[in-house]
């Protein structure tokens, strides 16, 4: 006889399955990829193969495997479930930050048309650098740029993918035609990652204490630094012979945050 779940097993069924989507481990997308990766036609959806164009696109599209907002290389449809039950799961995950300094100094030595320009800027080469590196660009905030590295995304890979992107971000910037002063922080560790929001507006992000300090870094980065704290260091397996170390009090947390300093690559 079918039993009814309970609320508390229907919402450990959700959280399961949208771990297994950020893992990328999903049954549906493994399935989806399988059959889709027969159908000739690029780009398509980095998880579930499901093509971008072709005589397929449109259909496919009108069930939700078109682009994903957050990162076009993925398609919407292999998180759909998870926004419309607004679910989401605890993963290890990293967190990238990346803000302007002295923006206000900046914005008063400039015309309003003209710091939007130059924000606009950083702000179109930050979304082509992180999304190069399989990041999901989560908002832009004042003069500061969030996203963050998922499995699903970087194979397990997100800390090194997240460090590289911050490399890539500080060089991309310095040689733009809006060469801003950024500086840029990189943390890893296990955040919640979904649906956050009220009935009326719902976003996909993640939010928890690795995001907090990865935002907190950001902040303390000098222009042209990356600061990198020790979790996401040794996540990416990466040595730090060689490298700056800086102990930081971070606003709000107890304790030194150990990190090192990075530059551009």
């Amino acid at each position: 006889m079918f039993r009814r779940q309970t609320p508390e097993e229907e919402a450990a069924r959700r959280e399961r399955n949208a771990r297994d989507v950020l893992l990328g481990i999903a049954p549906g997308v493994r399935t989806g990829r399988r059959v889709m990766s027969h159908v000739p036609a690029d780009p398509r959806c980095k998880l579930c193969a499901s093509p971008f164009r072709g005589p397929l696109a449109p259909v496919l599209g009108l069930i939700g495997k078109k682009p994903f907002p957050g990162n076009p290389k993925y398609c919407q449809f292999c998180f759909t479930a998870m926004i419309k039950k607004r679910s989401g799961a605890e993963v290890d995950s990293s967190f990238l930050f990346a803000d302007v300094r002295g923006s206000t100094t900046l914005g008063e030595r400039m015309r309003p048309a003209e710091f939007r320009d130059a924000m606009d800027g950083f702000f179109s080469t930050a979304t082509h650098v992180l999304m190069d590196h399989e990041a999901f660009v989560d908002k832009f905030v004042g003069d500061e740029v969030m996203a963050f590295f998922i499995p699903a995304f970087t194979d397990e890979q997100h800390a090194l993918r997240a460090i590289q992107a911050g490399q890539a971000l500080l060089r991309a910037v310095a040689e733009s035609d809006h060469p801003l002063p950024i500086g840029v922080g990189v943390n890893s560790g296990v955040a919640f990652v979904g649906t956050v929001g009220t009935e009326d507006k719902v976003e996909f992000t993640a939010v928890g204490d690795p995001v907090n300090v990865g935002a907190r870094l950001a902040s303390a980065a000098g222009a042209g630094e990356l600061l990198v704290s020790m979790d996401a260091l040794r996540s990416a397996g990466l040595d730090d012979e060689g490298l700056e170390h800086r102990s930081l009090a971070l606003k709000g947390r107890s304790g030194l945050t150990e990190t090192v300093v990075m530059r551009a690559a």
